[in-house]
C-alpha cells in the first residue's frame, strides 16, 4: 500500500510515490517536462492557470500508476505541497475567476507597506509577526481595487494547495500554517486576523473554514476520481506550503532544528517556539506544520537571493566545464582565498539586507598572485558565508541552532561550502537524498502522529552524510570577519 505526495511549484508539479510500511520511495515523476508557462502583462507580475496545476497532478498520477503498476486502490493517502502566497479565487461553482496572482509577483508590495505604516509596526509585529508586506491578504485588496467586478463574484480565496485538496474533494477549506503564510494569522489571539481583514475591507466570509495540517482533512469524490485517477474515498491527510513541507521533508519539527536549501536561491528556515518579530523586515513567521497554540512551532525564513546563481554565472562565464572542475580548483587553494572576497548578492534586492540591491562584488584581487581558482575559492565562501550570516540574524530573532538538516542539492554537494557553514555555526549538516513531493506523500501517515516513527524513515530511507564542524575554526572565522566587513562597507557607503 502507498502514500501520494504532490509538490505543486511555480515550473512543475512532482509528484511521488511511497510505500506506507517502510517510507521508501517507489517514484518521482514530473509533469510538465519542461517548465510551466507563467504570464507576466506587466513588469513585475506573475500569473499561473490553477486549472494548469490540476492537469498536470493528474497526468502525474497517470504516469505513475503506469510506470509503477500500481492500481487507484492501493493508494490509501495523499499529501500536498504547493508553492506559498498565491492567491486563488473562485466564485460559488468553485470556477476560477482569474489566474492565481502567485508567490513572486510584486504588484501589491505597496498596498502592504501601506497597511504596515498605518496599522502600525508595533500591531503587526506583535499579532502577525511580519508586515502584511506582498502576501497573499495584500494580493487580495490589490483585486479589490483594481478588479471589482471579479472580485464582487468571490465566493472563497484559497491558496494553491486549497484548489488542489478543492478539485480532488469539492470540499473548500484551509490549514492555520497556510493562512500564516499569506498574513491572515494572529498569533497573539490564534484566530483569523481579523483587524487586518477589517482594513483591507475583506469580508471574512470569503476565509475558507480552517481543518488540521495533520488529519483527514476531505476525501476524493466521484468527480475527482474520474479526473485524478485516485479512487473515491481516498483520503486527504496533509497539506503545508513548500518551505515549511521542505523542511517537514528534512525532519525540522523542533527549536534548534532548522532546514537550509541551496538551490538558485537559498533558504534558510529555524524552527523556534518564540513569538519574536522583531526582525519582521528582514524574516518571515509562519506556523510551522507542527504548529498549535500551546504548542507553538514557528518557522523563521530567511531568503538568500544570490546562492547558486553566482556559482552557476561563474560556471557559464569562467573556462571551465563543470561545477566537478570548480570545485577542484577551490580545493588547491587554503581558507580565506588568500584574501580575495566575493559577497554574491547579484540576483537582486536581499531581504536580509534591508531590501538593498548591492549585486556581485569581487575585491582583493591581485593580478600578479590569484587566478580563476581563487574566484571559484572566494565565490563558495561568500555564499556560505552570506548563509552564516543570515543564521547569525536568526540568532538575532530568538532562534536557536543545534542541527542543520538539508536537501542533497548543488551547493551541500560541495565539501568547501558544507564544511565553512558547518565550522562557522558550530554544528553538524545532515544532508538527505528528498524531495518536497516524498516528504509530502510521507506526511500523510503523520495522521496517526508518529513523529518519531516519520523521523526513523527519514533517516533508514535518505541519509547520506553528515559534515561535522572543523575543531580548527580560526582561519574560517579570519575569513569571515573579513567578508563581513567587506559587506557592511557597502552597506554603510
Amino acid at each position: 500500500m502507498y502514500y501520494i505526495g504532490f509538490d505543486i511549484g511555480s515550473s512543475s508539479v512532482k509528484a511521488a510515490i511511497v510505500e506506507i510500511a517502510t517510507g521508501k520511495s517507489i517514484g518521482v515523476v514530473q509533469e510538465p517536462e519542461t517548465e510551466m508557462e507563467m504570464l507576466a502583462l506587466k513588469n513585475g507580475w506573475a500569473e499561473q492557470k490553477p486549472e494548469e496545476w490540476w492537469m498536470h497532478c493528474c497526468n502525474a498520477v497517470a504516469k505513475l500508476k503506469k510506470k509503477y503498476a500500481i492500481s487507484r486502490t492501493q493508494i490509501k493517502g495523499i499529501g500536498i505541497s504547493y508553492q506559498m502566497h498565491g492567491l486563488v479565487l473562485v466564485d460559488k461553482n468553485g470556477a476560477p475567476l482569474r489566474k492565481s496572482i502567485i508567490w513572486c509577483d510584486s504588484r501589491a508590495v505597496e498596498i502592504g507597506n501601506e497597511a504596515f505604516n498605518t496599522i502600525g509596526e508595533d500591531k503587526c509585529v506583535a499579532h502577525l509577526l511580519n508586515s502584511p508586506a506582498n502576501f497573499t491578504a495584500s494580493k487580495l485588496k490589490w483585486v479589490k481595487e483594481n478588479e471589482p467586478d471579479i472580485y464582487s463574484q468571490v465566493y472563497k480565496f484559497m491558496l494553491p494547495g486549497d484548489y488542489i485538496a478543492y478539485k480532488f474533494s469539492n470540499v473548500i477549506n484551509t490549514t492555520i500554517s497556510g493562512l500564516s503564510e499569506g498574513i491572515m494569522w494572529d498569533f497573539k489571539k490564534d484566530t483569523v486576523a481579523d483587524f487586518l481583514l477589517e482594513y483591507y475591507g475583506i469580508d471574512p466570509s470569503l476565509v475558507p473554514d480552517i481543518v488540521d495540517t495533520f488529519g483527514l482533512q476531505s476525501t476524493v469524490d466521484d468527480k475527482g476520481e474520474l479526473e485524478s485517477g485516485l479512487a473515491a474515498g481516498t483520503p486527504i491527510f496533509y497539506r503545508a506550503g513548500d518551505q515549511p513541507n521542505n523542511a517537514l521533508s528534512l525532519n525540522v519539527f523542533n527549536p534548534g532544528e532548522v532546514a537550509a536549501t541551496g538551490g538558485t536561491s537559498g533558504v534558510v528556515y529555524a524552527v523556534t517556539d518564540n513569538l519574536s518579530g522583531k526582525e519582521s523586515t528582514r524574516v518571515n513567521n509562519f506556523a510551522h506544520v507542527n504548529y498549535t497554540k500551546n504548542n507553538p512551532r514557528i518557522g523563521k525564513l530567511l531568503n538568500i537571493n544570490g546562492a547558486g546563481i553566482q556559482y552557476r554565472w561563474l560556471l557559464n562565464n569562467l573556462a571551465v566545464s563543470s561545477y566537478e572542475e570548480m570545485n577542484t580548483l577551490a580545493s588547491e587553494v587554503a581558507v580565506g582565498s588568500d584574501g580575495v572576497c566575493m559577497l554574491p548578492f547579484g540576483n537582486g534586492a536581499e531581504r536580509m539586507l534591508n531590501n538593498k540591491d548591492i549585486g556581485t562584488r569581487l575585491v582583493n584581487i591581485n593580478l600578479n598572485n590569484h587566478n580563476k581558482a581563487h574566484v571559484c575559492r572566494a565565490a563558495l565562501e561568500g555564499i556560505a558565508f552570506s548563509f552564516v550570516y543570515g543564521m547569525d540574524i536568526l540568532k538575532a530573532d530568538g532562534s536557536e541552532v543545534n542541527v542543520m538538516r538539508a536537501g542533497n542539492d548543488n551547493l551541500f554537494r560541495s565539501e568547501i561550502f558544507s564544511n565553512t557553514v558547518a565550522t562557522l555555526i558550530g554544528h553538524e549538516i545532515e544532508i538527505y537524498n528528498t524531495t518536497g513531493a516524498i516528504g509530502a506523500a510521507r506526511a500523510s501517515g503523520l495522521h496517526e502522529g508518529n513523529f518519531e516513527k516519520y523521523g526513523k524513515l527519514i533517516m533508514e530511507n535518505d541519509h547520506v552524510m553528515t559534515y561535522m564542524p572543523f575543531k580548527d575554526k580560526a582561519p574560517y572565522l579570519t575569513a569571515y570577519e573579513l567578508w563581513k566587513k567587506e559587506l557592511e562597507l557597502i552597506i554603510n557607503k
